[in-house]
């Protein structure tokens, strides 16, 4: 794809504009990236308990992020998004990639523009694949991607692709409920977060986060390191729904109301709200396509939000809700 044909494949609309580098207020500051070499890991499924394989390939300019479970092949967007408890789905032609959104939050914050994500199992016949859960963050892949490096990503002819990235023009929101994601016009990404679970788990209670500068720094000293939860009074119950076969004290924080957190310390004092950043920056990468920036350049504010409300957030903003 041309520099040309990528710019006219986005189109603006009344709450979205989409601008090239080199017309943005504050640029993206490089062209389309992709990582420097291979990343290969494998671990176990949260939710599944399958172990499976995951290989980053570097890939072409403008080509995004797409999982590849060949010959299936799965972009990283939101046309693809499937509503499922407590991950983010993606599905065609019958194959189902569950809990890829801690993979695609490291992606889209490391700048890792372009990707193939190839995914195996043990069983070539299982079209059911869900990425490894690890210790419940984003911190492993993060490590991988800085480990390996990054470069500009080109065509098959040397030729580079200016990144691009979508301005709330105005405010756009979605809801469930007491449940809110919205965005408004700001010249850089920011977002505020809160969490409410004073009527649960006291240990828990009511936090908030605030990003004012997003960057891939930031996002892995701060934002990726921050694991999972859940509380433990409901393990049995999601157990029961065919939910976290493979989950534990090893890759997530478990809280009871009783007796507060059962595998401290935690990382920071706000460790849940902040995953719930990491969780919706790997929702919002969904929003990317050619290789742009999936995270809008506005100031978020979500309020007890969910995978499901962060897809809805999604779509609201590509016109298709």
């Amino acid at each position: 794809m041309t520099v040309s044909s990528a710019f006219n494949a986005f189109k603006s609309s009344k709450s979205v504009v989409w601008k090239s580098v080199n017309t943005l207020s504050v640029s993206t500051g490089r062209l389309q990236q992709t990582i420097a070499g291979c990343i290969e890991r494998k671990g176990k499924g949260l939710h599944s308990g399958k172990v499976s394989t995951v290989k980053l390939w570097p890939e072409l300019v403008s080509k995004g992020r797409y999982f590849d479970f060949q010959p299936n092949v799965i972009r990283a967007s939101i046309e693809f998004a499937e509503e499922s408890p407590l991950c983010t789905t993606l599905c065609k032609d019958g194959v189902k990639i569950r809990t890829a959104e801690h993979l695609l939050s490291a992606l889209e914050a490391m700048e890792v523009d372009n990707c193939r994500i190839e995914i195996k199992n043990s069983d070539p016949e299982d079209f059911d694949l869900e990425v490894p859960i690890f210790d419940g963050s984003a911190s492993e892949w993060v490590e991988a991607i800085e480990l390996v490096g990054l470069k500009e990503a080109t065509d098959h002819c040397g030729n580079c692709c200016e990144k691009m990235a979508a301005y709330v023009n105005e405010p756009v929101h979605v809801w469930r409920n007491d449940s809110f994601v919205a965005a408004f016009p700001s010249p850089e990404i920011r977002i505020t977060y809160g969490i409410d679970f004073r009527q649960q788990v006291q240990a828990i209670g009511c936090q908030w986060f605030s990003v004012t500068s997003l960057d891939n720094s930031f996002y892995s000293k701060h934002i990726a390191l921050s694991r999972t939860f859940c509380i433990y009074e409901e393990v049995e119950r999601m157990r029961n729904a065919g939910l976290i076969k493979g989950g534990g004290l090893e890759n997530a924080l478990v809280c009871s109301a009783s007796k507060g957190w059962l595998n401290p310390p935690l990382r920071f004092p706000d460790e849940p709200c902040r995953h719930k950043v990491l969780d919706l920056i790997g929702d919002a990468s969904l929003f990317a396509r050619f290789g742009s920036q999936g995270l809008p350049v506005a100031h978020i504010v979500a309020y007890k939000g969910s995978h499901a409300l962060h897809s809805d957030f999604v779509r609201r903003l590509s016109g298709i809700i």
